[in-house]
């Protein structure tokens, strides 16, 4: 087009010039008159965040990605991003393209080119303790929630002891990623002044991308944190942080429809203060966590043993 454009220019006829160069007249002007010169490339919608069961639940992209590190840590280690979208379709019911599924595993970093990488920090399975007193094991986990009003999720993070039932430290926001999660772990050793002993809590948490991350392996590992990971579909190896979740689900989310993020913020910052300073816990003598906690510190009350 643009050599007939220069000849045309010139002076010589449209017609000779468009029958030397064998151009239809027809393609000429349309091209001419009517075609975008620069195509247009369209970005497309933005992702939801979200994908919707067979029931019509929405799933957080968040929890996703968590059943996707579920499921290659198991029997299915070598499955690539096309089987793997079979396998959430039929466990989890999910109604999930493939496309999908290979944009989160590449966020992941799992597919299967990838994961032939050489671990930096192998896991560390969860194995059975005795605990005696308050400090020496932490279970940390996520847990999802929904803003009806705005159409999106929010995060919470919790970090518990498991012998005093407090919540040491907590994150509330629209993300958590592996920096929120040393965030407020590093709040909660300094809530209960643990930087300079020498033994620290051991951390237990599931698998979820926050915590095989190299951000927090390094800083577990700078900071002589023992962080054991608990095996995939055992959730009852982290009992008590499931427990604590299930009772905010009850108390606090299932009871109220957020319009807003500030609602949800405040009622579960509310409900936190409530569960930490109020709440009865018949497994710690019918006290609030915290005012067990204060009490034990004194040396007023006994702890019987938790084998975990």
């Amino acid at each position: 087009m643009e050599v007939a454009d220069t000849w045309i220019r010139k002076g010589y006829a449209i017609t000779l010039v468009l029958k030397i160069l064998k151009i239809p007249r027809s393609t000429y002007y349309y091209r001419k008159n009517y075609r975008v010169n620069e195509k247009q490339v369209s970005e497309g919608r933005p992702a939801p965040g979200y994908s919707i069961t067979e029931d019509g639940k929405k799933i957080a992209d968040e929890q996703i990605k968590e059943f996707l590190l579920e499921i290659i840590s198991g029997e299915c280690h070598r499955y690539g991003y096309r089987k793997l979208t079979v396998v959430l379709r039929r466990q989890y019911k999910l109604i999930i393209n493939k496309k999908k599924v290979y944009r989160l595993c590449k966020e992941l970093d799992i597919l299967r080119p990838q994961r032939r990488k050489k671990v930096s920090h192998p896991r560390k399975l969860a194995r059975n303790h005795t605990i005696t007193e308050s400090n020496q094991l932490w279970e940390a986990d996520i847990k999802y929630g929904y803003i009806h009003g705005e159409d999106r999720f929010l995060f919470v993070f919790s970090i518990i002891d498991i012998c005093d039932r407090s919540i040491v430290d907590y994150h509330i926001g629209l993300h958590c990623g592996a920096k929120d999660a040393v965030q407020t772990l590093n709040r909660a050793l300094l809530k209960r002044q643990l930087f300079e002993v020498e033994s620290k809590p051991i951390i237990r948490t599931d698998n979820g991308p926050q915590f095989i991350s190299n951000t927090f392996e390094d800083y577990c590992k700078d900071r002589a944190i023992e962080h054991e990971r608990i095996p995939p579909k055992m959730p009852n190896m982290n009992a008590h942080i499931e427990s604590f979740h299930r009772i905010m689900e009850d108390d606090c989310m299932s009871r109220f429809e957020f319009a807003t993020y500030g609602e949800a913020y405040e009622a579960i910052t509310d409900f936190m203060d409530f569960y930490n300073h109020r709440r009865i816990h018949s497994s710690i003598d019918d006290l609030a966590p915290n005012e067990f906690y204060e009490i034990y510190k004194e040396k007023k009350v006994s702890i019987k043993e938790i084998r975990v």
